[in-house]
């Protein structure tokens, strides 16, 4: 039996306020390719479909093609749990419809676990699938005291009696695996998991694991990885789009399982390649970034661009910056020179001076330009008149 493990799809994300659908429907259509090109029989999404809990119309349409696709309408099952930024009751309202089409929809925590039988490989998957399981949507109180430790260890101890209980219907003529969207502890993160509870109450011991799990399909982290310490094979698949710059280099991909009944599974990373790389530049000075700009370096990517200046870029500068390459999200000047600036105040230094000295020490040494100094003196003296 041939899987594909993904998590993390945040379908409606913004970068900075830039749309990410398209790509989001390039590396969907690239899924659906590897789907039918590597023969897999299951597709797993371990959480976090959308971005929010109420996602944007055209983000839910992507999601439902995205799963018919995916399905080969109807003729490959997909299981999907509901992840920390999604709606769990909106999730699986759609469960009774998606279930004729070979799609499994669980919102809500359970410790029942689903049996499928696969015509493909003619074998039965058990699939332990546990959506995000916070206190809330476990409807459960675990501690009454505000103690993260005890907290800690009560929610790690009843995630692992739903994994047991999991674990005493899994079979050994059977394909075994467990799914779920949380933070076990040591992962790696970035900046882009929001909110998440990372390294506090809500962290998970690997050792928490059903023990007759041939693999764990995880959600919730964005860089792809293998879970450290745990018995049988863990990993996180990583989302397939980079959704911050903490995420920039970082290779994006999904998980492909090949399985058999009582046999250790074998585990390939496959790499994808559609959607914007996210790039950090550090420029000294403007006309590199024109440079790098002509020599088409990095060309349709995101970039953050950080540069030195000696005074602050004007708005005709930013602009012209943005109007030859759209890809800039950050444009940030990193002053190079700073210069004291006295605290002194005397009645008889012009008021032009007093706010370059205050730019000056707001902006870490830089020099405000012309346009800035007069709309400042057109202020005051609006003020002075009213």
């Amino acid at each position: 039996m041939r899987i594909l493990h993904t998590a993390d799809w945040h379908l409606g994300k913004t970068l900075e306020g830039r749309s990410r659908l398209l790509e989001q429907e390039a590396v969907i259509d690239e899924m659906v390719e590897i789907v039918q090109k590597e023969n897999i029989d299951v597709v797993l999404l371990a959480g976090d479909a959308f971005d929010t809990v109420n996602p944007p119309a055209d983000a839910e349409k992507l999601f439902y093609e995205a799963l018919s696709r995916l399905s080969d309408y109807g003729k490959r099952h997909v299981v999907v749990i509901a992840g920390n930024h999604d709606h769990p009751g909106r999730l699986s309202a759609a469960a009774p419809i998606a279930n004729m089409h070979a799609i499994t929809l669980l919102g809500f925590p359970t410790d029942r676990v689903q049996q499928i039988y696969v015509p493909s490989s003619d074998e039965t998957l058990m699939v332990g699938a546990l959506p995000y399981p916070s206190e809330a949507r476990l409807n459960e109180l675990l501690a009454e005291e505000c103690d993260e430790a005890l907290l800690r260890a009560r929610y790690d101890e009843r995630i692992r009696a739903i994994f047991a209980k999991m674990n005493e219907s899994f079979r050994e003529d059977a394909v075994n695996i467990a799914m779920s969207h949380l933070y076990v502890a040591g992962g790696a993160t970035c900046d882009s998991e929001r909110p998440i509870e990372l390294g506090g109450a809500y962290t998970v011991s690997p050792a928490s694991f059903p023990a007759q799990a041939q693999y764990v399909a995880l959600g919730h982290l964005h860089r792809p990885q293998d879970v450290k310490h745990a018995v049988m094979p863990a990993r996180y698949s990583g989302s397939p789009l980079a959704y911050s710059f903490s995420e920039a280099g970082y290779s994006k991909s999904v998980t492909i399982i090949d399985v058999q009944p009582r046999c250790t599974p074998i585990i390939l990373e496959y790499l994808l390649s559609k959607g914007r790389p996210l790039v950090k530049w550090r420029a000294e000075g403007l006309a590199q970034v024109y440079r790098w700009i002509e020599e088409g370096r990095d060309r349709g990517a995101w970039i953050d661009l950080e540069i030195d200046v000696e005074q602050s870029l004007t708005l005709e500068e930013t602009h012209r910056l943005r109007k030859l390459y759209d890809g800039f999200v950050h444009i940030r000047p990193n002053y190079l020179k700073k210069e004291e600036v006295t605290r002194e105040v005397h009645t008889d230094v012009p008021i032009e001076t007093l706010f370059t000295r205050f730019y000056e020490r707001q902006t870490g040494g830089g020099k405000p330009s012309e346009e800035i100094v007069q709309l400042f003196l057109q202020l005051v003296a609006e003020e002075d008149e009213q």
